[in-house]
């Protein structure tokens, strides 16, 4: 069994769950600023607005008639909602794999991050097609995902490498994976290591095995990440 170890920011208590989702709200937008949306996916309905996941944007309320980066919402439901891009109409469900709304071929090469208030760069992107929300932390060797969402990711962790973790909380047993890849905005990864950890995390954290992908420049607030040939 192979031993890891990871920074304290990797073991963030789970008890402070909501109020990191409520911090994503507030986190400054990924910075590609696309044409039109890649991907599309329902994170949740408030009342009669839908919560929408759009590319790597954090979740955004928009109701019939709103639009952000050429989605258009058409109708809210209590589980389902319509969309409209380039005049074609789609509609998204609860639970649902995000849906691809132009190319997905991860084609982009930069992406630029705007930290927020305490200086964390938090935002949302993909694992294997599905939505999460990110931190990223340079002092990570790996991407790190907490056990509730590589649940909900589908990942099969369980069959994987086991890894003894040392955490500011002792020794712990993890599980070493590899993801057929990770997307933020219209930048697709291909092939990266994670490690599963037995406890939940507000964050999946956006470790090494993704930035070292990328030549990686820092200006006061914000970061740019250019991918390496």
């Amino acid at each position: 069994m192979r031993e890891i170890s990871l920074p304290m920011t990797s073991l963030i208590p789970a008890g402070r769950r909501l109020a990191a989702v409520a911090a994503v709200s507030a986190a400054a937008v990924l910075a590609t600023s696309p044409v039109l949306a890649q991907s599309v996916a329902l994170a949740g309905v408030l009342g009669n607005k839908a919560l929408l996941v759009v590319d790597a944007y954090p979740p955004r309320a928009l109701g019939a008639g709103d639009e952000f980066e050429g989605v258009k919402v058409i109708a809210v439901t209590r589980d389902e909602t319509t969309i409209e891009i380039k005049g074609a109409r789609r509609s998204l469900r609860l639970g649902e794999a995000p849906v691809s709304v132009g190319n997905r071929g991860g084609s982009g090469r930069r992406i630029v991050l705007n930290a927020d208030s305490r200086g964390h760069f938090i935002n949302s992107g993909l694992i294997n097609g599905k939505v999460m929300q990110y931190m990223v932390d340079t002092g990570a060797s790996t991407i790190a995902i907490g056990r509730p969402d590589a649940d909900r990711l589908g990942l099969a962790y369980q069959s994987a490498e086991p890894v003894r973790m040392n955490t500011a909380n002792g020794v712990a047993q993890g599980w070493r994976l590899k993801l057929d890849s990770v997307r933020i905005g219209d930048v697709e990864v291909f092939g990266v290591e994670a490690i599963v950890t037995p406890q939940a995390m507000p964050y999946v954290l956006l470790g090494n095995s993704f930035l070292t992908s990328f030549q990686m420049t820092r200006n006061n607030e914000q970061m740019v990440l250019e991918k390496r040939n």
